[in-house]
């Protein structure tokens, strides 16, 4: 069977995103020689990843016969003034996945018309330790064998769920793109409320970590939902229960309120 891996790829903006899908590649054995980066200020750690592999580091375009899959990895607002550099690394049969918020595939043919085949695809900060979350759209001049590809890459760095309304992308920013820091300011509160409750400053930190990282850790490997897992570590009239008779009022509609404003603003970013 035929490796759905491109044998040529250009990534476009190698900072942390683009790094992380870079090395969940190279793990999966996509071949660095056939890797090409384009970053105007690259890392001091990028710079020795790709003198080590043997990836091209700012080739010229014209140098690249063949590019197989480009990989858009700036930030959002960088498209309008990086967009001829990124027109002459495209052709005829390049797929381009663009990772950048707020972008539809309509603002990418507008500045980008080179190209014919284009995925929106929004991954998330663990894809940086290969349990990222990662949605997809395809556009309509994308092949199965490219979907396939690009099923590969995201996959590479965590789960992948693609979208046949590539209109709910900004919804998946809202919810996992930017989910990870709503985690992370949980564990901040729950370490704050520790030490509110008489912890040591240190102690009330650590537990909160280690407490989301555990209970993280079971979502993953239990074929529980959520709900259960709960209810499961809710005794009835315990003090788990009276936690939660304070938070499960006002965190539901908190929680949506907050996706809603970063849906809002991915929304915003488009154009």
């Amino acid at each position: 069977m035929t490796s759905p891996l491109p044998q040529t790829l250009v990534l476009i903006g190698a900072g942390k995103m683009g790094g992380a899908m870079l090395e969940g590649w190279l793990r999966i054995g996509m071949n660095p020689a056939g890797i090409s980066l384009i970053d105007p200020k690259p890392s001091d750690e990028m710079v020795a990843l790709a003198t080590e592999k043997g990836m091209a580091l700012n080739p010229d375009p014209a140098s690249l016969t063949s590019v197989e899959v480009l990989v858009l990895a700036t930030k959002p607002q960088m498209l309008d003034t990086a967009a001829p550099a990124v027109q002459a690394f495209i052709r005829p049969q390049t797929l381009l996945i663009s990772i950048l918020a707020g972008k539809t595939l309509s603002d990418l043919s507008a500045r980008l018309p080179n190209a014919t085949a284009m995925i929106r695809a929004m991954p998330n900060l663990p894809a940086s330790v290969q349990r990222g979350a990662t949605g997809a759209a395809a556009g309509q001049g994308v092949t199965g064998a490219q979907r396939a590809m690009a099923d590969a890459l995201l996959r590479s760095i965590g789960t992948v769920e693609w979208l046949d309304d590539e209109g709910l992308i900004d919804a998946v920013t809202a919810v996992s793109g930017s989910g990870p820091a709503y985690v992370f300011h949980l564990v901040e509160c729950l370490a704050a409320a520790g030490k509110q409750a008489g912890l040591p400053a240190d102690i009330a930190e650590r537990l909160a970590r280690a407490t989301i990282e555990g209970a993280g850790e079971l979502l993953h490997q239990s074929p529980l939902s959520p709900a259960t897992l709960r209810q499961n570590v809710t005794s009835p009239a315990g003090t788990t229960a009276a936690g939660l008779s304070v938070l499960m009022g006002p965190l539901e509609p908190l929680i949506v309120e907050t996706v809603a404003a970063a849906k809002r603003r991915a929304g915003e970013l488009s154009g």
